[in-house]
């Protein structure tokens, strides 16, 4: 299970949307060659977004192919996938297999989390589910004024997504927002703030693994998030946000190839 987490405005959601997109991508071309399950709960997935991302994999698909022997298994991998040899068209191609559910408050958020298990039995090919975001309801809701009902909530929450998480085989991957913390007088650094992940300490370790987006010149980059501590001096990767999609200035094939995992 793996948490992006950024300031509004840095990404999280179109990150979330490239993903289900990459997910679909054949084993013929490295990649996963699943479905995604996305459960919005701020209405913020967008369908002409994705068909824009979708196009651009579809129209890289076909660059790989042409490079590739006639009647090759990636040109086979690629008509049983739906997208067209040449041209674009490639968009409806990954749409079905996108599930979208939408969660109008925290009580429909846990339900959508408490129906996976039968949902990914309906669709065995699914390998990514996101929550985008979860936190927003647990902010903004009638639950957000009692913070040991949060607290259990949300614990009870991330059990559910690591259990399925690992029963089924699936990535789950959960876009968090940014609040600013005031340092507490005996840290010595009282009336200092800074922004820290949404949810508290008690959601901190919920993750097996926390990313922070953040604005850079002319790019976004992510770095793992180390709590109180500030920036781990770990890898931090950079991304280009584009019309096709985000790209990784520094990956081969003219960037974009090198964030498509296929190539």
């Amino acid at each position: 299970m793996v948490e992006f987490c950024g300031v509004p405005g840095v990404g999280k959601t179109q990150l979330a949307m490239q993903l289900c997109v990459d997910v679909q991508i054949p084993e013929a071309f490295q990649g996963a060659g699943g479905e995604a399950v996305y459960i919005d709960t701020e209405g913020s997935f967008m369908v002409e977004r994705v068909q824009q991302i979708a196009e651009a994999v579809g129209v890289h698909l076909q660059r790989i192919c042409r490079r590739s022997a006639p009647h090759s298994e990636r040109s086979v991998a690629l008509a049983e996938l739906g997208v067209p040899t040449q041209g674009k068209g490639g968009a409806a191609a990954f749409l079905p297999g996108i599930h979208v559910m939408r969660a109008h408050d925290h009580v429909e958020q846990l339900a959508a989390v408490a129906a996976l298990p039968d949902i990914l039995r309906q669709h065995p090919r699914v390998k990514l589910v996101v929550l985008d975001s979860v936190a927003f309801h647990f902010r903004h809701g009638a639950s957000s004024t009692d913070f040991g009902k949060r607290t259990r909530l949300l614990a009870s929450m991330a059990q559910k997504l690591n259990e399925i998480a690992h029963k089924n085989g699936v990535a789950v991957v959960l876009m968090n927002q940014m609040t600013t913390k005031v340092e507490p007088r005996s840290t010595g650094l009282h009336g200092s703030s800074r922004l820290v992940p949404a949810l508290g300490e008690s959601w901190a370790h919920a993750a097996a693994h926390r990313l922070q987006l953040f604005w850079a010149p002319r790019r976004v980059a992510a770095h793992p998030h180390q709590g109180p501590q500030g920036r781990d001096q770990g890898a931090q990767e950079d991304y280009a946000p584009l019309r096709a999609g985000l790209a990784a200035p520094t990956g081969g094939s003219g960037g974009v190839a090198g964030f498509y995992g296929a190539g």
